[in-house]
């Protein structure tokens, strides 16, 4: 990190000498009696966060980072919103925690408010503590609706680290975990920059990707599928906007065959995309919606399913067999209350429009213009990928698919040097900063991710 201290005191009130003392013990500790997820524990380095603020996080040695992460992709309203901040203050001040079968205040509005904003008739909401348990319960939703069990999934989809959401996962994380009992049947979808389809445009892909589909379930048997679901935008996948007509011929699909439409929004909701929505961008209204990240900027964990009417009023006189301690708790209610409101009364939705398609996008595209490492730039809203390739006309990946590489991983060095922190994942790294950011900002980070691709540049 070659980054220096920009303040001598951090926006949470310690000076840097603290923080690095906090930072040296926080890491002992860590390395100690911590398990991370998704790493081979022995080889891994965590970076210690000592502040953050806005679009802003603090390093273990006081360094300023700008987030172009969105750590998980969550932080759609950025770090330490002062209105959330003191929502939750002020709930667990009132109501700290009750039991699900009590009504409460929070939850109450915080369903009113996710209702609003969904397509449709979508308007029961299911809470749940993040994004795999939502999806878990969807799927649980559609097979009791349909008395069907089998679910269809795209390959280079992300779905959640619990037993049916990481069968559904079309990464190699499934790979581990995948014992072929699940009842998930895997296609392909589109990707034009990688199409499977042999497509020369959006329209023959999105054409012969729905033709497979189809045939691909009249070979399994239409009457044995309860769901197809999808990211309505994949996001770890790749960020691969689906072309058009390719989310309405699915929705058409579904109809034909009696399926359910599962929309997985736990990434690409709530503002990121430009819509509170992503399916919105389309659109077509799914029969389910599972959301998470977003709703609360993650400030407390928070996830849910958004329930048409049709398949609420299959459980108004029959018991749903599911349910969480933590369903719809107050702390997290009210974190996503108050972020809602936030995002509505800053215009924070409309800032990731424009912010997409005036300021991110074109300077995306001016990038990949410039540099030979670029194979192409994808997204809407604040939700961008950069594919980075060895070859442009071969397009082989910098990386490979499961993996990283030494070129990769000096890109990734250099954005953390230049003061950016980037979302990575194999060969690609993804512009996904908050909702809220400015234009200056955006312009700063692409500034730091335009040297950092020089790297990738002269690796090849």
């Amino acid at each position: 990190m070659t980054t220096t201290p920009d303040i001598a005191t951090l926006p949470n009130g310690l000076t840097v000498d603290e923080a690095r003392a906090e930072a040296a013990r926080t890491y002992e500790l860590d390395r100690a009696h911590v398990f991370h997820s998704w790493s081979a524990q022995a080889q891994i380095k965590p970076m210690t966060i000592v502040a953050s603020d806005g679009s802003y996080v603090w390093d273990g040695e006081g360094n300023k980072l700008l987030d172009f992460s969105g750590q998980l992709v969550f932080t759609n309203i950025g770090h330490q919103h002062p209105k959330v901040v003191a929502a939750i203050q002020a709930q667990a001040a009132k109501l700290c925690t009750i039991a699900p079968q009590h009504a409460n205040d929070a939850r109450s509005e915080a369903a009113r408010l996710i209702a609003e904003r969904t397509p449709g008739d979508l308007n029961k909401i299911f809470f749940t503590n993040g994004g795999a348990d939502a999806v878990e319960h969807a799927v649980r939703m559609a097979r009791l609706h349909t008395g069907r069990y089998k679910v269809l999934s795209r390959y280079r989809s992300y779905h959640g680290g619990t037993d049916t959401a990481i069968n559904l996962t079309g990464d190699p994380r499934r790979y581990p975990n995948d014992y072929a009992s699940a009842g998930v049947v895997h296609f392909n979808g589109p990707f034009l920059y990688r199409s499977s389809f042999y497509a020369e445009n959006e329209q023959q892909e999105s054409e012969r990707a729905l033709e497979y589909l189809e045939r691909l379930i009249q070979h399994e048997g239409a009457t044995s599928f309860a769901a197809i679901i999808l990211e309505s935008v994949p996001g770890t996948a790749g960020i691969m906007v689906p072309p058009p007509g390719y989310m309405a011929g699915v929705r058409a699909i579904c109809d034909k065959y009696g399926i359910v439409m599962i929309a997985d929004e736990v990434m690409a909701g709530f503002g990121r995309t430009g819509e509170w929505f992503a399916i919105q961008n389309f659109d077509v209204t799914p029969d389910l919606i599972t959301f998470a990240k977003g709703v609360t900027s993650g400030y407390v964990p928070l996830g849910g399913v958004a329930i048409s009417e049709k398949i609420a009023a299959t459980f108004a006189d029959r018991a749903y067999p599911g349910g969480l301690t933590y369903s719809g708790h107050p702390l997290a209610c009210a974190a996503a209350v108050a972020t809602i409101n936030a995002m509505e009364d800053e215009a924070m939705v409309a800032n990731a429009k424009r912010i997409g398609s005036e300021v991110l996008g074109p300077g995306l595209r001016d990038l990949a213009a410039r540099h030979r490492c670029v194979g192409e730039v994808r997204g809407l809203g604040v939700f961008w990928a950069v594919e980075l390739v060895a070859d442009q006309q071969t397009r082989e990946p910098l990386a490979p698919y499961g993996g990283s590489s030494p070129a990769m991983n000096a890109v990734i060095a250099a954005c953390k040097s230049g003061g950016l922190l980037p979302f990575a994942n194999f060969n690609r790294i993804h512009a996904v900063p908050a909702c809220n950011i400015t234009d200056d900002e955006v312009r700063a980070g692409l500034a730091i991710l335009d040297a950092a691709l020089s790297e990738g540049d002269a690796a090849l």
